[in-house]
């Protein structure tokens, strides 16, 4: 706690240098000083195509943007551009194969040099690179080609009509990254280039001065930032770490923070924690699902490096329906939501829960605990207690690793959870690994959820926007995590059919909403009825921000931080 009041206040006093030219206010670029702003889950890398998780979307989404973002109701909004392209006003062609996006005029990079869409260009080819391990690939569904029209003006070119053509370039998961700095990483390099991934060069409201990951990174304002008068902030101090209770109380009672992000805190503590009257508590729903994934592969570490892959051979037990089946009918949903979630969660038996057009009604026996029927499943399948009570078949015993991130909430869901579990004759070993390892992405570990070396893992996903074409994209076979793709890919519970596939492929070159909605919910219930995923929570994100910061629109539908330039301090 003294290193932290130490680097709030050094950096503070940084902050105050750099904005005593703006001592009238913050009407001009750099008068509030500095924001301080918490994630428990510690950024590990500011290249979002490296990593998957959250954190470091959000914490990456401050420097490098994406033509066009989603707005807190889940709008498309222009970033580097004027107006979003569309068949009427002629962006799109008729024949829905491509997309024409002219950018805002005179845009720079953070190091004053022109941003050209030869970097867009760039940024697609470092993306698609098969040895590049990419997380975000499925943004680039399709893509035939991307042309450089001229230094302003990109087009894309699709295989087949898109009827939404709207997966690159738009929401965090997909920004543009300068061609001139990452030129040398493309493929296998990727990874290696250590100086870019920690401080890449953007369009966005702030740059990056230091970054140690897993830790603190720390920004000044971009002085090439497009609009003139902001950010309002000279500086931001984003500190990574600890756990979500500490975040709250860091912004709502001891007001060393200003902003603190994804507060998965018992909701009686938040509440009591809130009446300290320095912060104020936001939320909103959107797509978030705390879900189980289900290893459909072996992680057994007798197999070495087949273990947790598809050459190592299937799960042994998790992929027998009825086993997965009765897992699910054991969880009580709603006491999991009473205990660790209250108004911010609903039981959900989807895996794509919003928005409304898109939930299936299919999968909704889940939300009723039916420790009776789930017994049955598995006395039917030939799964016989043994003398401890733990059942097994053919002299594999129904025991799992259960593993998560390091969270009050997330350790009480587990431990309810395996007490539900212990009712029908499953054994469960609890396992909780630091966030920022966890999510961290980092190929040599083996603690990532994409190395996936338990039976089961529970952590929550969602997507950009409203439309969820490139989400669903997430499980298709080729998406799988593996040692030949840097252990990235979104597939992260190995679930692979043709037939999903071909769902996937068809709702691309669907245009009718009716029809889409259609195809989403059958790959939803593909999903959750192979047994690869149980989904548990209908999440709404909960953050807190300080009475101070006013220019707050929470935001579930892309980064929280989407419209961080234009927030200020109160005066």
């Amino acid at each position: 706690m003294k290193h932290l009041k130490a680097l709030l206040m050094a950096t503070a006093a940084t902050a105050l240098v750099a904005s005593s030219a703006f001592a009238d206010g913050h009407a001009k670029r750099g008068g509030d000083g500095q924001l301080n702003i918490i994630y428990w889950q510690a950024p590990s890398t500011l290249n979002p195509y490296l990593s998957g998780g959250t954190k470091d979307v959000e914490s990456a989404s401050l420097i490098i943007e994406p033509l066009a973002k989603y707005n807190e109701t889940g709008e498309m909004v222009p970033a580097l551009v004027d107006e979003i392209p569309t068949v009427a006003n002629g962006g799109v062609s008729e024949d829905l194969k491509s997309i024409t996006w002219k950018f805002s005029e005179g845009l720079k990079w953070s190091d004053g040099s022109a941003f050209k869409a030869s970097d867009a260009v760039f940024t697609w080819k470092y993306c698609t690179d098969p040895a590049g391990g990419c997380a975000q690939v499925s943004n680039f569904a399709d893509v035939e080609n991307m042309e450089a029209v001229d230094d302003r003006t990109l087009k894309i070119s699709f295989s087949k009509a898109k009827p939404f053509p709207y997966g690159p370039f738009v929401g965090a998961q997909s920004p543009i990254i300068q061609e001139a700095q990452f030129k040398d990483c493309l493929g296998a390099k990727a990874p290696e280039c250590t100086d870019q991934n920690f401080g890449p060069v953007g369009t966005g409201p702030f740059v990056v001065t230091e970054f140690k990951p897993n830790d603190v990174i720390q920004y000044k304002a971009n002085d090439n930032y497009r609009v003139p008068d902001q950010p309002a902030f000279a500086t931001v101090l984003f500190k990574g770490g600890g756990d979500a209770a500490s975040s709250a109380r860091s912004v709502l009672e001891t007001g060393e923070f200003d902003y603190a992000w994804n507060l998965q805190v018992e909701p009686e503590i938040l509440s009591k924690m809130a009446a300290a009257g320095k912060g104020k508590v936001v939320s909103a729903y959107g797509t978030s699902v705390e879900r189980m994934m289900i290893n459909q592969t072996n992680p057994d570490p007798a197999l070495g490096d087949k273990r947790a892959t598809l050459e190592g051979g299937k799960h042994p037990f998790l992929t027998d329906k009825n086993v997965v089946k009765a897992l699910s009918l054991a969880i009580d949903r709603g006491i999991l939501v009473e205990a660790g979630y209250g108004s911010a969660g609903q039981a959900t038996c989807n895996v794509l829960p919003a928005p409304a057009i898109y939930a299936s009604e299919a999968n909704d026996e889940c939300k009723t605990q039916n420790v009776e029927l789930a017994n049955k499943l598995l006395d039917d399948a030939g799964w016989v207690k043994g003398g401890d009570g733990v059942r097994e078949k053919d002299g594999v015993r129904l025991s799992v690793l259960y593993q998560t991130s390091t969270n009050g909430v997330r350790q009480g869901t587990q431990a309810l959870v395996k007490q539900m579990w212990q009712a029908i004759g499953v054994e469960t070993e609890l396992r909780n690994l630091d966030a920022s390892v966890f999510f961290g992405g980092d190929p040599s570990s083996p603690d990532t959820f994409q190395k996936f070396y338990a039976d089961i893992e529970m952590y929550t996903n969602n997507f950009d926007g409203t439309d969820p074409e490139k989400y669903m994209a997430n499980w298709l076979c080729s998406d799988i995590p593996s040692s030949k793709n840097g252990w990235q890919g979104s597939n992260i519970q190995r679930f692979c059919d043709p037939a999903y596939d071909a769902l996937v492929a068809e709702m691309s070159k669907t245009a009718a909403l009716e029809k889409r909605a259609e195809l989403a919910k059958k790959m939803n219930d593909m999903l959750v009825q192979s047994g690869s995923i149980v989904p548990l929570i209908h999440r709404g994100g909960v953050s807190a921000h300080a009475n101070t910061l006013e220019g707050v629109k929470m935001n579930e539908w892309d980064s929280e931080l989407w419209n961080a330039a234009e927030w200020k301090r109160k005066k």
